[in-house]
């Protein structure tokens, strides 16, 4: 994928601030510090377009990013993390679930999880969630670069048996650092939205 253009667009709480260009959008959801900035920057190569923080939390709103004024990539907030109050966790949900459910433009949700550990109970409820919508359940295991290949099958093997995933072809190896699994990830998205090489 020839990147020409990547640009932040918005961080939007509500959906009378979603961007209303009517391109088609794949949005990124996954607990808190999972690699999602650092995902999209690494397939962006960009340095700093999404924000990369070490303070768990730090994605609070969707945040939306537009490639060659072809399709947009949605930053969902991240879940699980036990410094934010159940009041705000609520809101956050609110502000998914009305993303999810109304937002036409959507094509596909995409679920990370960090490879190194076994989904826990905040990915499986997520990964149903995003199921119930209507979604595929495709899973980008992410920081593969931290474990050694024998290690990243095994990992593979517990996220597919954890998350009951059918078809291990759901899920994507990838480590922003590395650069591992971004041709592969490039090709789902070209199959989701059909772009343009």
């Amino acid at each position: 994928m020839i990147i020409r253009k990547a640009e932040f667009l918005i961080s939007a709480v509500n959906k009378d601030q979603y961007p209303d260009m009517g391109l088609p959008e794949i949005a990124f959801a996954g607990k808190s510090n999972v690699g999602k900035s650092s995902m999209i920057n690494a397939l962006l190569n960009r340095r700093n377009l999404a924000r990369v923080s070490s303070e768990p939390g730090k994605t609070q709103t969707l945040n939306f990013y537009n490639i060659n004024d072809e399709f947009n990539f949605v930053d969902l907030p991240g879940y699980g993390y036990a410094k934010v109050s159940k009041a705000e966790q609520a809101k956050w949900a609110d502000m998914i679930e009305t993303y999810l459910h109304g937002r036409k433009e959507l094509k596909e949700v995409i679920l990370l999880v960090d490879m190194r550990h076994e989904p826990g109970k905040n990915d499986l409820m997520m990964y149903d969630w995003i199921r119930s919508f209507g979604f595929t359940g495709y899973i980008i295991a992410t920081k593969t670069d931290k474990l050694s290949r024998s290690q990243q099958i095994k990992s593979m093997d517990v996220i597919k048996k954890t998350m009951q995933v059918k078809d291990t072809g759901l899920i994507y190896p990838f480590s922003s650092t590395s650069k591992q699994g971004l041709e592969e990830v490039w090709d789902l998205f070209n199959s989701i939205i059909n772009l343009q090489k």
